[in-house]
């Protein structure tokens, strides 16, 4: 039994292995195109062209020739990619992302399903994928190097599709008909197999099958309704740019008509039955855009009789009119009953020029002056350099008589403006000479080499003139070494290009277009890179806010300043109770001077709610009064309402005296001279302050002169003396200061006591006063009116 089981596994191998033999040779590239693996690329391009032409379906009636076909142009796209003839070469691979040894898997499979007569059907899922849809596949190689710069000239229905695919197998036969309908009109088709091209169904954006998107001047935009046929089709017509054709009537054809002035394009009108647009003429209209300007004429339409008439229009089929310089009779004409797409192709190709056109751009140089290949094709280009003003108007015209009586295959005439294109002009043109003036030339090489000659005596238009040019032409002709003068043209200017603002606005439009096509119709897969970055961006901006909104709480909180031990020779105000609960911000006081610039936006235009603090001084006792008053507030100065200023008396005389005048009662006793010391709160939105007088805390003017001789490094003994006066004095100071700061007449009659203070010392109780500020329990004088900053007083030295 054991002997009786490797015969039959030795004989299912042998039979195996000659399927797999027979059927190689079949699908080999070198078999196919009749040629050996050591031929080269001019062999295998032979071959191919001959067999093309022999096979062609068109031409060869035989049953097999369609498929024979495809078989060529697949074996010649292998063999004519380097890579892929080396893949080939050493794994047998016929396409360039199967597996190894995919193409006799599935030589395997046919043949297994052949011997054993195995049927699709039986599952009822017939394949996906005939083999007519072969020559519609597409490669992600192919794709970007042929189908995106072809989708600039025609749009492209693709459908994404697999095997295995129950989806696809409802939507085959509308797919079918929309190609038969869609692709004689010039709307190319692609099919990507996603099983075998994820790469490229990755670049499209397709990930799920089936899918289908058009691609139009490179941009891919998916559909999304429903599979039906017209669906399609207004898709197609959707993916167009909108006004490429332009709907022309009797009224406005002349305009229409008068349009290559400015656009240097001949004109097409389509006259037709149809009141829409025929989706045939709009894609020709989108192919040759860059060339033609296309109109449509409805011919049911009574009021467009009269210009039927004018150009004796048959109403019974579609007719085509070209027109070129001359509005009034058309350069062309086709008549046809049923227009084909290749006829209007040709009839659009063979007239896409004026017969003088404007060099507006190097891509229109290079096509009406190519660059000499052979003797044969040799294009002589006579260019004309000229002016825009009025008077090269008849220039103009008799150059353009010349050409449309001189023409020949041979010449090309064109024109240039020497302003638009200074560069080209300047290196045609001898130093000094002026336009109009004619010049014979001939491309040599891409680079821009020519060889060319000015035509002597220029250009006015006269009959002497034509004669001369004809004269030249007729030389030339006759004698190809007539040009002996060579030069290097620079590319020519776009003046047809749009301002970098337009092109930006449609960039974005067309950014803005897409991402809100993602959102509206992709699926979670698609839009959770999206969604991560914005929940990203939203997470990081609410949490900002709300981090900064605890840190604003946090920080308005009172806190207990941290308990230390007093030293020795610690000044007497670092004994008294802290005068705030509020930590500052920062390590430092910012203390601003009024002057005449800061006055209106510091009092004036304070903001409700703000109070500015301000220190009245001299310029002698500034350092010394700035440095207590910044000890002294510190502690406030985390408080974002509050701000610090500072007033030079000594600047400024007679804006305290005013301000002291406008609330206290005449009958009292006058303000003393030097204000020195004073602090003011001032409320600038409603208009009233409360005021700080230097408080002596002596018993005497004796003990008030040891006291100011105070100094915070003097010895521990001057030090406890302070201690001993403050204390013994600390009841009676408290109540002399209420009544002080409340009372304005006996705050005046203290304040003569305090005059032999030492300077610094007149703030020593400016932290308590500042408590009761923040408190509230200030007496608060009002005013009608902020008194006007006084012009600076004249120093003592002036």
């Amino acid at each position: 039994m054991s002997r009786m089981s490797s015969l039959v596994v030795v004989v299912i191998l042998v039979i195996v292995g000659e399927q797999l033999v027979q059927s190689a040779p079949e699908n080999d590239p070198y078999r196919t195109l009749g040629v050996g693996r050591s031929a080269s690329q001019s062999d295998i391009k032979k071959a191919y062209k001959h067999l093309v032409r022999e096979w062609h379906p068109d031409k060869n009636k035989d049953p097999g020739a369609e498929d024979m076909f495809i078989k060529i142009s697949k074996s010649y796209e292998i063999l004519s990619n380097e890579e892929r003839r080396a893949n080939f070469d050493r794994y047998g691979q016929m396409e360039d992302n199967q597996a190894f040894g995919h193409s006799q898997q599935q030589d395997y499979r046919n043949s297994f399903h052949n011997s054993f007569y195995f049927d699709e059907s039986f599952f009822h899922f017939p394949r996906s994928r005939d083999f007519a849809d072969s020559k519609y596949l597409l490669h992600h190689a192919q794709f970007n190097s042929d189908l995106l710069p072809d989708s600039h000239r025609r749009p492209y229905l693709i459908k994404v599709t697999s095997d295995w695919c129950f989806a696809c197998i409802h939507i085959e036969p509308v797919w079918r008909e929309t190609v038969l309908e869609l692709e004689p009109l010039g709307v190319g088709i692609g099919i990507v197999d996603m099983g075998y091209e994820r790469r490229l169904a990755s670049q499209l954006g397709a990930h799920r099958t089936p899918s289908i998107l058009g691609v139009v001047n490179g941009r891919v935009t998916f559909f999304h309704q429903a599979v039906v046929r017209d669906h399609l089709r207004q898709f197609i017509e959707d993916l167009l740019p909108q006004r490429m054709v332009e709907k022309v009537t009797d009224k406005n054809y002349q305009t229409f008509l008068s349009g290559w002035r400015t656009e240097n394009k001949p004109s097409v009108l389509l006259f037709d039955q149809a009141p829409v647009f025929p989706l045939m003429y709009k894609l020709t209209a989108f192919a040759f855009r860059d060339y033609v300007r296309f109109g449509y004429v409805d011919q049911g339409e009574t009021s467009n009789n009269p210009l039927l008439r004018r150009f004796n229009i048959n109403t019974y089929a579609p007719t085509m009119l070209l027109f070129k310089e001359d509005t009034e009779k058309p350069a062309d004409i086709i008549q046809a009953r049923g227009m084909k797409r290749p006829i209007m192709d040709e009839f659009v190709s063979n007239n896409k020029f004026l017969r003088v056109p404007r060099l507006v751009n190097q891509q229109l140089f290079d096509e009406l002056c190519p660059v000499k290949q052979f003797h044969r094709r040799r294009k002589y280009c006579v260019l004309l350099i000229t002016g825009e003003d009025q008077a090269f108007v008849p220039v103009n015209e008799a150059f353009l008589d010349f050409a449309a009586t001189n023409s020949k295959e041979v010449l090309r005439f064109a024109y240039v403006h020497q302003h638009r294109q200074q560069a080209l002009c300047h290196a045609l043109l001898d130093q000094g000479v002026l336009p109009p003036q004619v010049v014979i030339l001939e491309r040599r090489s891409p680079a821009g080499k020519v060889m060319y000659r000015s035509v002597i005596g220029g250009w006015n238009g006269s009959e002497e003139d034509k004669h001369r040019l004809h004269q030249q032409l007729e030389l030339l002709q006759k004698d190809p070494g007539y040009l002996t003068t060579d030069a290097m043209l620079p590319e020519l200017n776009n003046e047809m290009a749009p301002m970098f603002l337009i092109q930006w606005l449609n960039a974005a439009y067309d950014y803005i277009l897409q991402i809100y096509d993602d959102i509206l119709f992709s699926n979670w897969r698609e839009m959770m890179p999206i969604l991560s970055l914005i929940f990203s961006a939203l997470f990081i901006l609410f949490g900002t806010v709300i981090i900064q909104a605890f840190s604003e709480s946090g920080e308005d909180k009172p806190q207990k300043p941290k308990p230390r031990e007093p030293s020795k020779a610690e000044d007497d105000e670092s004994r008294r109770p802290a005068t705030s609960s509020r930590p500052p911000k920062k390590d430092f006081v910012e203390v601003t001077e009024l002057t005449d610039v800061t006055y209106t936006s510091n009092l004036v235009k304070l903001r409700p709610g703000h109070i500015n603090v301000v220190l009245v001084l001299s310029e002698a006792s500034k350092n010394a009064l700035l440095r207590k008053f910044a000890k002294e507030v510190f502690s406030f100065s985390g408080t974002q309402t509050l701000h610090f200023s500072f007033l030079n008396a000594d600047k400024h005389r007679q804006w305290m005296p005013a301000l002291l005048a406008l609330t206290l009662d005449p009958a009292e006793d006058d303000e003393p001279w030097d204000h020195s010391g004073y602090v003011l709160a001032l409320n600038g939105y409603k208009k009233y302050f409360c005021l700080f007088r230097p408080v002596f805390t002596g018993d005497d003017a004796g003990e008030a002169s040891s006291a100011s001789s105070f100094d915070s490094s003097t010895s521990s003994s001057s030090s406890a003396s302070r201690r001993k006066s403050r204390s013994r004095s600390r009841s009676q100071t408290r109540s002399r200061s209420h009544s002080r700061e409340d009372a304005p007449g006996s705050s005046r009659r203290a304040s003569g006591r305090a005059t032999s203070l030492e300077v610094h010392h007149k703030l020593d109780r400016l932290g308590l006063w500042m408590e009761r500020l923040m408190e509230g329990t200030l007496s608060r004088l009002r005013v009608q009116a902020w008194p006007s900053l006084d012009p600076p007083a004249p120093s003592a030295e002036s």
